[in-house]
């Protein structure tokens, strides 16, 4: 009996409610809206990071992941190393996944308490995984690998985001 008192006052009650009051906090709750980069934007952006390389003569591989860390594009340089498609991967998604630059997490990560990040699953330590920001929010991250060095990762991956910053809104 008591059950059904229940049911039947907060079905009075949900009868009561004005019509769309509350639609909107219920909707900002149990929704979430999110950008990502277009399927086009994200490989002219592999591209042009790739091109930035070349030019520095390094052969590398290039990833563009979206803000979950999921695939969007990638290339392959014709001398880039048989690692490069998985660690230029794991260095985006590693970038997504801490919301870091990975040059900035090398140090941060190499001893204290912060080191057991290093032990995450498909978690690359490694400089070359830059954030892409449109409007201080992260849409994805580029990641590179085959350069000399994770500095030179990392350049030729902000000279990929600089040469589609236009492109973008702000």
């Amino acid at each position: 009996m008591t059950r059904m008192f229940l049911a039947a006052a907060l079905l009075a009650a949900v009868a009561a409610a004005p019509i769309g009051a509350g639609d909107a906090k219920a909707e900002d709750e149990a929704l979430v809206t999110f950008e990502v980069l277009t399927p086009e934007l994200a490989g002219e952006l592999a591209t042009n990071t790739l091109l930035a390389c070349r030019e520095e003569g390094f052969q590398v591989g290039v990833a563009v992941v979206d803000r979950f860390g999921v695939l969007q594009a990638f290339l392959r340089d014709r001398f880039a190393g048989p690692h490069t498609p998985d660690t230029a991967t794991r260095k985006a998604w590693t970038t997504v996944s801490f919301r870091e630059d990975t040059l900035d997490l090398v140090e941060a990560t190499a001893s204290g308490p912060q080191s057991g990040a290093r032990d995450i699953t498909n978690a690359l330590m490694l400089g070359g995984g830059v954030q892409i920001l449109v409007q201080g929010r992260m849409v994805g991250a580029v990641g590179v690998s085959g350069a000399p060095g994770g500095a030179e990762d990392h350049a030729c991956a902000v000279a990929g985001i600089a040469s589609i910053e236009s492109q973008l809104p702000f």
